[in-house]
């Protein structure tokens, strides 16, 4: 958690997000203070035991409207919880807790796993992950950093 004397972060309703023990060096993500836990769009999602602990590995399509950069990511399972969305539907979904980085600062977030294909971001920012953390600003736009197409390229340079 934040210390009291440390200063909050401001962040917009869009942020680029990094996820780097799932080699993820960059994910846009639709902050939310609505929703209470994070998620990320995952498929291919397999539950395997790994020295008697329970791991989850799945796929990435980390950037919006691209489903040719594909990355393979294997995390703890922490949980398994039913998430209502916005729509009032419920879900059983997979937890995982990872380090999550923004604006040059990580700390560890809980984060489910679920598609999001229909969704225009691969990655919803909740307000758990950000208690104690950020402000935000909700006309602001990537107020951590943008990332251009070209820097995006050389983020994933190999497509699966």
């Amino acid at each position: 958690m934040n210390q009291q004397n440390e200063p909050k972060m401001v962040i917009g309703c869009d942020e680029w997000c990094a996820f780097p023990s799932l080699n993820i060096p960059a994910i846009k993500a639709r902050v939310d203070s609505g929703a209470k836990t994070s998620s990320m769009h995952a498929i291919n999602i397999v539950r395997f035991s790994r020295d008697d602990e329970s791991w989850v590995s799945f796929e990435v399509h980390p950037l919006q409207k691209n489903r040719k950069v594909t990355v393979h990511c294997e995390a703890q399972l922490v949980d398994q919880r039913v998430i209502k969305s916005s729509s009032g539907d419920k879900e059983s979904r997979p937890v995982i807790r990872v380090p999550l980085s923004l604006g040059g600062v990580s700390w560890e977030a809980e984060v489910t796993l679920t598609n999001r294909d229909s969704m225009g971001y691969r990655m919803l920012l909740g307000r758990e992950a950000m208690n104690g953390r950020v402000l935000i600003d909700p006309e602001g736009l990537c107020l951590q950093g943008d990332r251009t197409k070209e820097a995006l390229k050389e983020l994933y340079p190999s497509s699966k």
